[in-house]
């Protein structure tokens, strides 16, 4: 018998028809099907598949990866209706803050012509590999695996793709080997454009967080996003009003460069709820710049708030559709 032929006897004691397994030279890569499993057989079952193919004559390296049905796994969309307001940066630390309290989340960074989540989740530089023409996210060292545009191209060109490509594009990250993730934060690209429109309708999000700055443009271009997902029949998770206060970091006085409040009294006249506001501060802006999200620090009291409430809200069963 050849080596391709013993492992895949020894992965189908295991797993049955469930495994499908692929050898790329002394590569061997099993992708399980996990739906219906609970995580101790599942977690289980990794470990078995792993153990009987390590060491195996002929093999030099082995990857299991696990997927489910799409319909267990949460989308949640995060956006903005115009550019500039911290959305990406809000994104990262909404995944690593969902991922401290207790979620399996993966990131999306579905911001095709502006991919800023490698440098915001500290890998920059890296490239997902591919198994059985699926991208396999990259780890980073927040536990939230991340698949990106940035990190297809070289970093510095510009990605000047029509439509179509660009939602081909984001159909390769939403659709990668996701494993056990039971939730994705999907970092969009401001606007209300195609990679949107492509979003919405296949790839039903539970739900919308909308990030908007206090000023007044800014919520003009926040609620045309809202009016999106409206109409796409998208829940809005909330609002979270962005740069809301700067303090100064010698007088201490705070000061509202942006304004203030304009984003909670304008998710009350929408009737959505307010998630929270995030301050204008040095330390936020400089940490995502050097890859350490706040929202991995133990003492995070920003990021982690706005977290619990997105989790309690994904928890809710959902509302019965009208007949």
């Amino acid at each position: 018998m050849t080596i391709y032929d013993t492992a895949e006897a020894a992965v189908a004691a295991i797993a049955g028809d469930r495994a499908t397994l692929r050898m790329d030279g002394a590569r061997a890569g099993v992708i399980l099907d996990a739906t219906g499993l609970d995580a101790p057989e599942r977690d289980a079952m990794e470990v078995a598949l792993r153990t009987a193919l390590t060491g195996r004559p002929g093999i030099a390296e082995v990857r299991v990866v696990a997927t489910a049905e799409r319909s267990a796994r949460a989308l949640i969309a995060v956006a903005s209706g115009k550019g500039g307001v911290g959305k990406s940066t809000i994104a990262a630390n909404l995944a690593i803050a969902l991922s401290r309290a207790g979620r399996r989340v993966g990131m999306v960074d579905a911001d095709i012509y502006g991919p800023s989540q490698p440098r915001l989740l500290g890998v920059e530089g890296t490239r997902p590999e591919a198994l059985d023409k699926q991208l396999i996210p990259v780890l980073t060292p927040y536990g939230v695996p991340l698949l990106s545009m940035g990190q297809l191209v070289e970093p510095g060109r510009a990605i000047a793709w029509r439509g179509p490509m660009a939602a081909g594009a984001l159909g390769q990250l939403v659709e990668g080997a996701w494993g056990r993730a039971d939730t994705l934060v999907l970092d969009l690209p401001p606007g209300t454009g195609d990679v949107q429109l492509t979003m919405v309708q296949k790839y039903r999000p539970a739900g919308a967080v909308i990030v908007s700055t206090p000023q007044d443009l800014s919520l003009i271009d926040a609620t045309r996003a809202i009016d999106l997902f409206q109409k796409a029949g998208i829940p809005i998770i909330g609002l979270i009003e962005n740069m809301a206060g700067y303090i100064c970091p010698h007088c201490h006085e705070i000061s509202d460069p942006f304004g203030l409040g304009g984003a909670e009294a304008a998710a009350l006249d929408l009737g959505i709820p307010f998630l929270g506001r995030i301050p204008l501060t040095g330390s936020i802006r400089a940490a995502s710049d050097a890859g350490r999200p706040p929202a991995a620090e133990a003492g995070d009291h920003v990021f982690a708030p706005i977290a619990a409430t997105v989790d309690a809200w994904l928890r809710q069963p959902p509302a019965a559709t009208p007949r």
